[in-house]
């Protein structure tokens, strides 16, 4: 049974494709007015169109998130259509696996500027628009590389080890502003970003490893951000929920 979010107010970034995409349609089957932000602006509007053919409520807004000012601009044009911000979900993320020594500066900056730097004005922008009666969410993604060390992957692994530990501090500090601060930690989906970065081979042999034997579904991601949001997780604040088939548990 899917949960009833229809009082929600909910802004998802990364929203154009992947994981992002399926979750916002999900948030908005569940009855969520969903603001897709996205720095791909074709992407974005399709996937607010197809939320919308669906009965879905949705607003599209293409930007890039790691800016601050873009972020409050969304954050500000979503607030103004609904009246309140309740819930931001900051899944934007530059994914780029490489060697270390391939590693350039440009390619960091993007990376930092859209894992850390977009998860920090997502709260902010949560926090100014949120009605402080009512409280609200806010979920990052976090990732089961930061418990164990996979090659190639330093830079991804160093941001989603910071996104974790903004999750614990945020959930400490913003607790008492009736605000719970989780983070989803999915693990190997083979979404089409992550398709062209990940053989079919090597998502095969990370099948065999998995305590389930399985991959990730896009839907397992959008069931347990869905759930974080939902009243049934009320009391639920500081969690970093691993959704990975056993992942975290074997590391």
């Amino acid at each position: 049974m899917k949960p009833d979010l229809s009082q929600l107010m909910v802004l998802i970034t990364g929203a154009g494709r992947g994981l992002g995409r399926n979750a916002a349609q999900h948030l908005a089957g569940c009855g969520a007015a969903v603001g897709v932000v996205d720095i791909n602006a074709s992407a974005c509007k399709e996937t607010a169109d197809v939320i919308k053919a669906g009965g879905g409520k949705a607003f599209n807004y293409a930007g890039d998130v790691s800016n601050r000012e873009t972020f409050m601009e969304v954050a500000a044009a979503f607030a103004h259509e609904c009246g309140r911000i309740d819930a931001v979900i900051n899944n934007a993320m530059l994914l780029r696996y490489e060697p270390i020594e391939e590693v350039r500066e440009e390619i960091l900056e993007r990376m930092i500027g859209a894992g850390l730097k977009a998860s920090v004005w997502g709260a902010q922008a949560l926090l100014q628009h949120m009605d402080p009666q009512r409280g609200g969410s806010l979920i990052n993604m976090a990732s089961p590389v930061v418990n164990r060390g996979y090659p190639n992957t330093a830079i991804y692994s160093a941001v989603k080890g910071a996104v974790a530990s903004l999750t614990r501090v945020l959930a400490a500090e913003l607790g008492p502003r009736g605000v719970r601060v989780n983070a989803v930690s999915p693990g190997s989906v083979p979404t089409p970003g992550a398709l062209g970065m990940v053989s079919k081979e090597e998502y095969e042999r990370r099948a065999r490893t998995i305590p389930l034997r399985r991959l990730g579904r896009e839907q397992d991601n959008a069931n347990a951000i869905a759930f974080l949001l939902s009243e049934e997780a009320a009391f639920i604040n500081g969690e970093i929920l691993n959704v990975d088939g056993g992942i975290a548990a074997t590391a």
